[in-house]
């Protein structure tokens, strides 16, 4: 599955190339890409292949490749507050980036089949809570797992504001995935081997468009219990936050604040701009095939162009720039809380427990 852009050195690479072929179109995504590196949600030893526009499977472990992500993300139109609902959520590497759109006032849960994945989506999301600098970038919409079938789901479950399914839905299923979806919301799932868009415009009115002809494997049909109906499954609660998550949500929002204030006044930019780099980039290929467990780009009339990004002048000084020795970037809010003057538990629950 993928192959529709060329493969990137790292993630920003990759970012920069599937802008380029033009699947990433909006700057809230494209902060969104850039802050989850890919190549951690890859089991060790397979990382090499990270940056590939390519599907990965390993066991139950499965990522989709790049540029059905990056469509999925813009075609799920996301803003900050919203509900979004996973269904087959795999590692979280999804979940969590619509996470850093939604921000604390969101709901963000995902069903997925497997619980060794759930147990995986889980350990992924500590490590990027713990470890990531993005973490602190952002206000986050931290995702909730459960196990189960997706077309299990109690039948007196919330509807949400925004739903992904990452398998192939059959025909006789679209009205339940549909019946899942608030009053003008949007559902995005593969159905009769297209990437489809469908937006709720009334409780029973709907607008539907093709986004990308793609070839899912089909959701797995839920099995029976001893009374030969299935079990139904509970979707996380959309709980309240207590008044002590609260305020360290605005504690970190008016210290994110003043520190940005602070490097606009010292006209210091507060993203760096992204790398560019010498690369082939391919034309889309809108065509997908299923063989065996992964998807692959089925050929179709198209050229590659080949492009120069930089001069030669720019090029040299980005090679030069890269013989430097890389400093690890400043962590400019966990500084200020360190700093402030409050009992070191008061820190530590205000950086959420964070090493680094």
């Amino acid at each position: 599955m993928g192959g529709a852009v060329s493969a990137g050195e790292d993630n920003d690479d990759l970012i920069d190339n599937l802008k380029e072929a033009q699947y990433i179109r909006t700057e809230r995504v494209e902060q969104a890409f850039r802050a989850i590196d890919r190549g951690d949600y890859y089991l060790e030893g397979y990382r090499d292949n990270a940056y590939k526009d390519l599907a990965w499977k390993h066991g139950n472990i499965h990522l989709s490749a790049p540029c059905i992500y990056s469509e999925v993300m813009e075609a799920l139109k996301l803003q900050p507050g919203l509900s979004f609902l996973n269904l087959g959520s795999g590692t979280g590497y999804l979940s969590t980036m619509v996470g850093l759109i939604l921000g604390p006032f969101g709901i963000n849960h995902g069903i997925e089949l497997h619980s060794d994945v759930v147990e995986y989506a889980k350990e992924k999301l500590e490590s990027f809570i713990k470890n990531s600098d993005s973490f602190d970038k952002f206000e986050f919409c931290e995702p909730a797992f459960v196990v189960g079938n997706c077309l299990q789901i109690a039948s007196d479950s919330h509807q949400y504001d925004r739903i992904y399914c990452g398998a192939g839905v059959q025909k006789d299923h679209e009205n339940y995935m549909k019946i899942l979806l608030k009053v003008g919301g949007i559902l995005v799932m593969p159905i009769e081997d297209q990437l489809t868009q469908i937006m709720r415009t009334g409780q029973n009115t709907w607008e539907s468009k093709n986004i990308l002809a793609v070839s899912f494997a089909p959701l797995v049909q839920p099995s029976k219990n001893d009374n030969g109906k299935p079990d139904s499954v509970g979707l996380p609660p959309c709980a309240v936050r207590n008044l002590q998550d609260l305020a360290r949500i605005y504690i970190r929002r008016t210290l994110r604040n003043f520190i940005n204030d602070e490097m606009q006044a010292k006209g210091i930019p507060q993203r760096a701009p992204p790398k560019r780099k010498r690369k082939r980039v391919k034309q889309r290929i809108n065509t997908y095939v299923f063989v065996g467990n992964q998807l692959i780009p089925q050929p179709l009339d198209s050229e590659e162009d080949e492009k120069m990004e930089e001069d030669k002048e720019e090029e040299e000084k980005d090679d030069g720039d890269a013989m430097k020795p890389e400093e690890p970037p400043q962590n400019l809010l966990r500084e200020k809380i360190m700093k402030l003057p409050l009992p070191e538990s008061l820190k530590a629950y205000l950086t959420y427990f964070r090493e680094k």
